[in-house]
């Protein structure tokens, strides 16, 4: 080996002299405007470590500025710490925005390293593990740093930060942080801020037990300085803690409004009661500034006039997820009776079950939306590229163009939409009418025998009895959004057997009866949607045989990620020998989240999902479920890129045990980012299993929710 051949290899520029490639047809010949793009796509470490080393062109191609000004390490999972030592030694002058988020594996000694890259401007290190004192140093010699992204865990002192890291902390802008413990992190060290974003994931008790309070953060510096702030966003998981702790941090907003406020969201599950401060900021709010994108808790909205005195200044996301918003107050108060609104690039009403009725009187589950209601949205908000309307029972009257799929069909420009399953069904007339049944190709429990569904021998998933009917609204509707990449379908009643920081749920409540109209021919038609990458069906009761799935697979070939849940008779899984087929045919299949009670996952299973060579995360939720350690032992070896390994079923503890050690030892050390969590579904510990999850696993797979306009567009890399 040549020590000098380290930095500038000696290989030429052209193929060797043996080689037979015709003139131009070699990747060098290609321009070096062409040959950028694809390096683009390679990760940074590679290039670096790799790529880098090939030739000399290469070489003075990999360290180019448009590769190195910006480097992407997030779900890199090959990246190890000495790729990434090497990556800052070669090119960390040159990186001036740098995403590590996610990278639990890396040590804080390596993530320490991030210090040599003086000229960075953008840094995300959320979920990275960082004490004070390394935070001190590292930010220390970050002196142009103008956005900051960390984690603040336990044990987390503020008074460890330098004067010189405090002084870096003075010029940032914009500030993400995470927090696990009762905190003020480094906000009140930021002076400058215009952009605060803040993830409350404190847990209510220790791991011994002990009850958390706001009150530990008395003492610490509570003067945030928001005067410059234009964008807050608090996001909070389930818990009394968080609500308590995020008061600490709205009370000197209540105080104050920033003059220059444009973006206001607070997310949270459940209750969260309104406090006089709260209201005198709602209030000051309302005769002060003008905001392009709110979301509140549903108690500050339900029933006052907040909306009636808010002003907007064209605005591009709203969020009244779980409010009682009714259809009526949508229209005069956020749209001011049909006023253009094609600023709005994204509206979540995920859980408003009354936005699509003319008033919030109670209702029942089988009453009619008022499609003139939605006409008048669709209208005025002819730009949306994501709506939610999920978690809702939203049925359409009978009448021609009145379906609520067929006036979606107008908001061509939708990249993202999440629907309830009973909202696609025909209308009325057809909504008490079983699907139709196509050949006897149903499927048993479990794989059984080796049963081919038919589509393959018809290319066509629209040929045959399985095929939609001509009139199906929800065809239509799809073939009205060729572009569409993220897809949800979720029944109006369901609910994830694991939910957040409790005990699995053990009983769920029935599918709407209108779903029953949905079933085999409904998920075809999703077949058609050719750039589709991210797709999720849940409670779909009259799935008979999973015909459909197949067709997906065949057509739906960008498919990143798949979640399924709950599909056909609850009692027995009856599309698995569909679902082994879709498998074989999804090539760009990176997540897989499955949760289906009674689900068998046999050794024809695992070899099926084999073929998704690119998998990288499996989520498996199965009350009552098996699963074979032989197969799953033999899954994990042929797929080498999957780190993330989830599997909560009905095994015993001592079972599940056994194959997590197993897996640990046997692939860990080749796979610095495995992530291996085997327990039973209904056993009383679930809790504390699944508050060691990355945080970035948990939130993306582990855990079932409705991602359309979950946030707003590019919030924050």
């Amino acid at each position: 080996m040549a020590s000098s051949g380290e930095d500038t290899p000696s290989d030429g520029d052209a193929p060797p002299a043996g080689a037979e490639v015709p003139a131009g047809a070699h990747l060098l010949g290609f321009s070096d405007e062409i040959l950028l793009h694809i390096l683009s796509h390679v990760p940074s470490t590679d290039l670096v470590v790799n790529v880098r080393r090939t030739c000399r062109k290469l070489a003075a191609l990999c360290l180019d500025k448009s590769l190195t000004h910006t480097v992407l390490l997030q779900k890199d999972y090959e990246a190890s710490e000495d790729k990434v030592k090497q990556l800052v030694k070669e090119i960390g002058r040159e990186i001036q925005q740098l995403n590590m988020a996610g990278c639990y594996w890396l040590s804080g000694s390596t993530v320490e390293h991030v210090a040599r890259c003086r000229s960075l401007v953008k840094v995300n290190l959320s979920g990275c593990h960082l004490t004070s004192l390394r935070l001190s140093k590292m930010l220390s010699a970050l002196q142009h740093l103008r956005s900051l992204a960390i984690d603040v865990s336990p044990g987390f002192d503020a008074s460890q930060l330098s004067g010189e890291c405090k002084a870096t902390l003075s010029r940032v802008r914009e500030l993400k942080q995470t927090l696990f413990t009762p905190s003020y992190g480094v906000v009140p060290c930021c002076t400058s801020l215009e952009k605060l974003l803040l993830y409350f994931e404190i847990l209510d008790r220790t791991r011994e037990g002990a009850i958390l309070s706001g009150q530990l953060m008395v003492g610490q510096s509570n003067v945030p300085h928001y005067q410059s702030l234009r964008v807050f966003y608090a996001r909070l998981a389930p818990g009394y803690i968080n609500q308590e702790v995020v008061r600490l941090y709205l009370a000197v907003l209540s105080d104050r409004t920033p003059e220059n406020l444009h973006a206001f969201l607070i997310s949270v599950p459940g209750s969260f009661a309104e406090s006089g401060a709260t209201k005198n900021l709602l209030d000051s709010m309302a005769r002060n500034v003008a905001l392009d994108a709110l979301q509140l808790p549903k108690s500050w909205l339900n029933g006052s006039s907040l909306l009636q005195h808010m002003k907007f200044n064209n605005p591009f996301y709203f969020s009244f997820s779980r409010c009682t918003l009714s259809g009526g107050h949508l229209i005069q108060r956020v749209i001011n009776g049909g006023k253009d609104l094609r600023s709005l690039a994204s509206l979540n009403l995920s859980g408003c079950v009354h936005c699509l009725s003319p008033d919030s009187l109670p209702r029942k589950a089988e009453d009619d939306i008022d499609s003139g209601i939605l006409e008048t949205l669709v209208a005025a908000c002819g730009n949306l590229r994501h709506l939610n309307l999920s978690a809702a029972h939203h049925h359409s009257a009978e009448g021609p163009g009145r379906h609520l799929c067929q006036l979606l069909a107008r908001l061509h420009r939708l990249r993202s939409l999440a629907l309830p399953v009973c909202s696609v069904a025909d209308s009325a007339p057809w909504a008490g009418c079983k699907p139709a049944q196509p050949a006897m190709h149903a499927v048993p429990c479990g794989f059984g025998k080796k049963v081919r569904i038919g589509v393959q021998a018809s290319p066509s998933p629209f040929s045959g009895q399985a095929g939609p009917p001509p009139s199906s609204v929800f065809w239509s509707l799809l073939r009205s959004l060729p572009f569409l990449e993220r897809l949800e379908l979720i029944g109006s009643n369901f609910s994830s057997a694991m939910p957040r920081n409790e005990p699995a749920i053990r009983n769920s409540l029935p599918p709407c009866s209108r779903a029953q109209s949905v079933g085999d021919s409904e998920v075809a038609a999703i077949g058609q949607l050719a750039f589709l990458r991210h797709l999720t069906l849940a409670q779909l009761p009259s799935i008979l045989t999973g015909s459909g799935l197949v067709s997906i697979g065949l057509q739906c070939q960008q498919l990143q990620s798949l979640s399924l849940a709950n599909l056909g008779m609850m009692g027995k899984v009856v599309y698995m020998s569909a679902l082994s087929d879709m498998l074989r045919h999804c090539r760009r299949l990176k997540d897989l989240r499955l949760e289906q009670p009674y689900f068998s996952a046999n050794a024809q299973f695992f070899q099926a999902l084999s073929q998704c060579s690119t998998l990288q995360r499996l989520c498996l939720v199965s009350r009552s479920g098996t699963l074979q350690p032989e197969a799953v032992l033999a899954f994990m070896a042929r797929c080498l890129h999957v780190v993330v390994c989830h599997m909560f079923t009905g095994e015993s503890l001592a079972t599940c045990r056994s194959l997590q050690q197993t897996l640990l030892r046997s692939f860990q050390a080749e796979r610095p980012a495995l992530n291996v969590v085997i327990f039973p579904l209904l056993h009383e510990g679930l809790a504390d299993v699944i508050r060691d999850v990355p945080m970035v696993h948990l939130d993306e797979i582990t855990l079932f929710k409705s991602r359309v306009a979950e946030e707003p567009p590019n919030l924050w890399w």
